[in-house]
Formats: C-alpha cells, sequence, structure tokens
C-alpha cells in the first residue's frame, strides 16, 4: 500500500497532465497573500469562462513540466503558484486575471504559454488590453463590407445619373426642342 503523500503526488502529477493536454494556453500566477474567499473569487470569476485554477506544489509541477512541451513554464514556479488552464479563448482569461490583478495586489501575473509561445507578465497584459474575439470578428467584418458597400453606393450613383440623363432627353423630346 502506497503512502499517502506519494499518491497525492502521484494523482496530482497525473491531474495536471490531463489538464496539460487538453489547455490551448497555460498561465502562472503567485497568489502568496491571497485570502481564502479571495482565491475562490477569483476561481468563480475564471469558471465563468470555462477556465480552472489548480494549485500544485512546484516540486510536482516541475518534474511533469520537464518531460513536456511547456517545459519553460518551470521558469516562473518559485514560491507558492497556481495554473490557470484555458482551453478555449486566452484574452478572456487574461482580461479576468489582469483585472484581478489590479484589485488584489497579491496576485502577481508570472508568465504562460500560449500556442508554443512562452509569455511573460508583459505579454499577458497586452492580450489583456487586446479587443475581444467578438469584437474582432465585428471588425473583420466592417472591414470587408466597407469596400463592396462604396462600389454599390457608385454603381447605384451612375445608374441613379444614368436615369436622369434619360428623364431630361425625354422631356426635351416631349417638349419638342
Amino acid at each position: 500500500m502506497k503512502k499517502l503523500g506519494l499518491l497525492f503526488k502521484e494523482v496530482s502529477g497525473n491531474r495536471i497532465k490531463d489538464k496539460l493536454a487538453k489547455a490551448d494556453t497555460v498561465f502562472v500566477v503567485k497568489y502568496s497573500g491571497l485570502s481564502g474567499p479571495e482565491l475562490n473569487m477569483l476561481r468563480q470569476s475564471l469558471s465563468d469562462f470555462k477556465v480552472n485554477l489548480f494549485v500544485v506544489r512546484n516540486t510536482i509541477a516541475k518534474r511533469i513540466l520537464k518531460s513536456s512541451q511547456w517545459e519553460g513554464l518551470s521558469a516562473f514556479l518559485n514560491g507558492p503558484c497556481g495554473f490557470i488552464f484555458v482551453n478555449d479563448d486566452p484574452a478572456n482569461a487574461s482580461k479576468v486575471l489582469y483585472a484581478f490583478s489590479k484589485e488584489h495586489e497579491k496576485l502577481r501575473l508570472e508568465g504562460g504559454f500560449l500556442k508554443e509561445r512562452l509569455l511573460e507578465k508583459k505579454d499577458i497584459e497586452a492580450l489583456a488590453k487586446m479587443p475581444s474575439k467578438e469584437t474582432l470578428r465585428a471588425q473583420v467584418t466592417i472591414g470587408l463590407k466597407a469596400p463592396i458597400t462604396g462600389i454599390v453606393m457608385v454603381l447605384s450613383q451612375t445608374l441613379k445619373k444614368f436615369v436622369i440623363c434619360l428623364d431630361q432627353i425625354k422631356k426635351k423630346k416631349e417638349t419638342g426642342s
């Protein structure tokens, strides 16, 4: 029978491996000094975007990260750290983390990984300040629509002028001049 400590390490390691396999983006935060209710508030605000906060011992995390593509995250593991696993839109998660870190100075953004790219604190803050995915889609749609709208307006004005010209010719012939 395994000792309880070894069993805990094994279960924690397996959970991290599973979450890393499913995640597109991972952020590392330091939460030292946050109270339990504050940490729960952070978890709740992250869960609205289907994002998880997972706290694990650094030795376990470093051992797991060493054998994966996420190895660069080991540099951020000093002191009590938590992993934020993001499956969908990293911008929303970074916005929540950035806003929470502004309200609670004890939460510090350390770094992360975004689609095989190592992020530092400034990168996460820049990601948080970007518009959301829906806003970017709307901007692209408007950008694609603008030239088409311009062409339609030009062509309709040309047709309108042609019709006015024909109408004036008709009126001139009717008057007999």
